[in-house]
């Protein structure tokens, strides 16, 4: 039956999909879910689940084979939404577009009228959580230009999707942590990373007067040697520790705007440090706790490349946020109440602008982090967000492009392809012909108790019908035109399938079309998202361009452990090797505009590792921008449990930051610099690969990094000379 589409249009699919789930759903999304979270007073006895129930046990499950499989009760019939308990206590990140003639404040500042709507909306719908409940979720309500971030309860779409002031409702996306790959046996102290002639070291100072802002994960191991000056002080001028509670937000320590998490200033770890040199005393980072301390930690690491005493801008300041990342160990309250999502870093990268201009100085900002989401061309909420704050002199962002490059496993026991198989495109010549893609879900080899997320984009110009069939035998087809939807359809097997073919999407203008596949979530008759190769078909309707390009959002996998003699993985979901298309595999928060998007250079072979992201963006942009070595990285061990203080790392994660410490020192010789600016000095200095040109490559972007030649361009490019006479 067709309805009107013009309210629904305002909510992306992925937010219809939650809004039409019940608060028992909901609540168990939320244990599975980076960007659901329910307040941890809720008492899950008052929706029928029983207290010790812990959905995260079935994720973790040993892998099965068709035959052990035990018979299973026929699935009850599910009640309507109406008659079922609302999702109020479980809430949701996401980013409002609104329309910008929505009003004039006294300040003259149209957005302000309308986001304190937004702020109205999320602020009634929170009435009933306690202190400690907001506390945990964070909720922020932060403004830029016309785009609004706020925490919301899912009941609250109702409200804004209504709301004739509201463009669209874009979903916060998934954090990506690739996992880079570790090499324990480098564990020597790293030698200089970059050899500078006398003159241009006096020029930048090791970076003096520059700050370097990290957001990462695992912990900031701020007393390593690699951090402490010459009084065996920190350099960290302070952690936000967004998942913790030791010590008080960042708004009860200055000025700060954010209300949660913990923040650790310097004076607190200097006394740390302090104490932790009198007989008996702790370790600093045990008296000055953060909510993840991981034995060699990625964020330690990648500090240590960017501004540790070994690493690129030794004299920096540091100021760092720790994104909060629950573990499969930690407490099923805890993964229910925590958000791990594009929101999250939106915030880290507004605290560390504020810590800088409190400090007074320009500052390069680093993250080894990532989205698959969106339409990869820098128009989601994360991206427009960033590129608007980097509009202002003396701010840069690098961006890890992602670990996602590698096709094939290059021995019979290299299983990087996983990761690597996001992305698929192509070509339908015209109408009434169809293009087949496969899409594996593995989870235990039966079922896959997590969510599977597929994007397929295509040109406003075309009609595209989508097709879907699950892996049984015995299956049908599941059709969507265009202006169609099915949602939260349940399959024989327990799947809970939606699908969405919409046009004309309101940022970009391109038809996509959103593909969820749900594990059956109601606490007494649990089943996973079915294992196999689910089809799916592009059939041509109406073609002048025919061309599309879809993306995989999968979670990371999980090192279940060992079972006999076998190390067992649960595997999230990828294209099978017909269907994969290995190019655009970029991560899509590195889409952005301005930021600087980085790839992994294998120094010592002279290539790319295999393992690296490629581009280019959606729309054709050149991303990545720049290489920079990123394979056997020796830095600092953070948190080290031996006498080990350095290890190696390999990954984009790394290759990063070595770009985000010569974006300082060039900051340190030229404060004015723009992140765009600071590209282009990048882009136009670099040196191409052993056999290239200088043309852009979709691996290695326009080349080699070349610190010396970059930071020299950046004094001297605004030199200028008056011609005068005839030549």
């Amino acid at each position: 039956m067709a309805v009107s589409d013009q309210i629904s249009r305002r909510l992306h699919p992925r937010l219809r999909c939650l809004k039409n789930g019940a608060a028992t759903v909901n609540l168990l999304r939320s244990d599975i879910s980076s960007t659901v979270a329910t307040v941890p007073s809720l008492s899950t006895e008052s929706l029928g689940i029983p207290a010790s129930f812990d959905l995260s046990l079935f994720r973790e499950s040993i892998p099965m084979s068709p035959a052990k499989v035990p018979a299973r009760a026929k699935l009850p019939k599910r009640p309507k939404l109406a008659a079922t308990e609302q999702a109020d206590q479980s809430y949701v990140n996401v980013f409002v577009e609104l329309y910008r003639d929505g009003g004039v404040d006294d300040g003259g500042r149209p957005e302000r009228m309308a986001a304190d709507r937004v702020k109205r909306i999320a602020t009634a719908g929170a009435a009933s959580a306690t202190t400690s409940d907001k506390a945990s979720l964070g909720g922020q309500v932060l403004v830029r230009r016309n785009l609004v971030s706020a925490t919301i309860p899912i009941t609250a779409l109702a409200e804004l999707e209504a709301d004739p002031n509201v463009a669209f409702v874009h979903p916060s996306e998934p954090i990506s942590f690739d996992r880079p790959v570790v090499t324990p046996q480098l564990a020597s102290p790293p030698s200089s990373r970059v050899q500078f002639d006398a003159s241009l070291r006096k020029a930048h100072r090791d970076g003096e007067g520059v700050m370097i802002g990290i957001i990462d994960v695992g912990g900031f191991d701020f007393a390593h040697p690699d951090f402490l000056d010459d009084a065996g002080n920190t350099r960290f001028l302070s952690i936000w520790d967004q998942g913790g509670d030791f010590r008080e937000p960042p708004s009860k320590n200055g000025k700060s705007q954010f209300e949660y998490g913990s923040e650790l200033t310097k004076d607190l770890m200097d006394r740390a440090i302090a104490a932790a040199k009198k007989k008996g005393g702790f370790p600093a980072t045990f008296t000055e706790r953060q909510s993840q301390r991981s034995e060699g930690s990625h964020a330690t690491h990648v500090t240590s490349i960017a501004a540790g005493n070994s690493g690129l801008c030794p004299k920096a300041a540091i100021a760092a946020v720790l994104i909060s990342v629950p573990m499969l160990e930690d407490r099923t309250k805890e993964r229910r109440a925590t958000f791990s999502d594009s929101t999250r870093i939106v915030h880290a990268v507004e605290y560390l602008l504020e810590i800088a201009e409190r400090e007074g100085k320009p500052i390069s900002i680093n993250i080894s982090l990532g989205t698959n989401g969106a339409g990869h061309d820098g128009s989601n909420g994360v991206c427009r967000w960033i590129d608007a704050l980097l509009s202002t002199p003396g701010r840069a962002i690098s961006v890890a492009a992602g670990n996602a490059g590698q096709e094939k496993g290059e021995t019979a026991e290299d299983m990087g392809f996983i990761m690597g198989r996001i992305h698929s495109s192509g070509h339908i010549a015209s109408r009434g012909l169809a293009v087949d893609l496969e899409w594996t879900v593995i989870g235990n080899g039966i079922e896959d108790m997590s969510e599977n997320e597929l994007e397929i984009w295509y040109g406003a110009q075309d009609r595209i019908t989508v097709m879907v069939k699950p892996p049984s035998a015995n299956a049908d087809w599941i059709t969507v035109r265009p202006q169609e939807f099915v949602q939260n359809r349940r399959m024989a097997s327990g799947t809970t399938v939606s699908i969405y073919n919409e046009l004309y999407h309101p940022t970009n203008g391109s038809n996509y079309a959103a593909i969820y596949l749900t594990p059956n979530l109601q606490a007494d008759s649990l089943r996973g998202v079915e294992a196999g190769v689910w089809k799916v078909r592009l059939v041509g309707d109406e073609i002048r361009s025919g061309r599309f390009n879809c993306w995989i959002e999968r979670d990371d996998p999980i090192d279940i452990g060992v079972h006999g003699s076998l190390r067992l993985y649960r595997f999230p979901s990828f294209f099978s090797e017909g269907s994969n298309v290995d190019s655009h595999s970029i991560s899509s928060l590195a889409c952005a505009h301005r930021v600087i998007a980085v790839a992994n250079l294998d120094e010592a072979r002279q290539r790319m590792n295999i393992s690296s992201s490629q581009g280019p963006t959606r729309d054709d942009r050149a991303k990545p921008d720049i290489a920079a070595p990123g394979t056997d990285i020796v830095a600092a061990k953070g948190f080290s449990e031996d006498d080990k203080q350095w290890i190696g790392m390999t990954g984009t994660s790394m290759a990063s930051p070595y770009v985000a410490g010569v974006v300082g020192l060039m900051l340190a010789v030229n404060s004015d610099l723009t992140s765009a600016q600071c590209s282009g000095i990048l882009q136009r200095t670099a040196r191409p690969l052993p056999g290239s040109s200088y043309d852009w490559r979709n691996d290695a972007g326009f080349g080699v990094l070349d610190p010396a030649a970059a930071i020299d361009e950046a004094q001297t490019f605004n030199e200028r000379t008056e011609v005068k006479g005839t030549r």
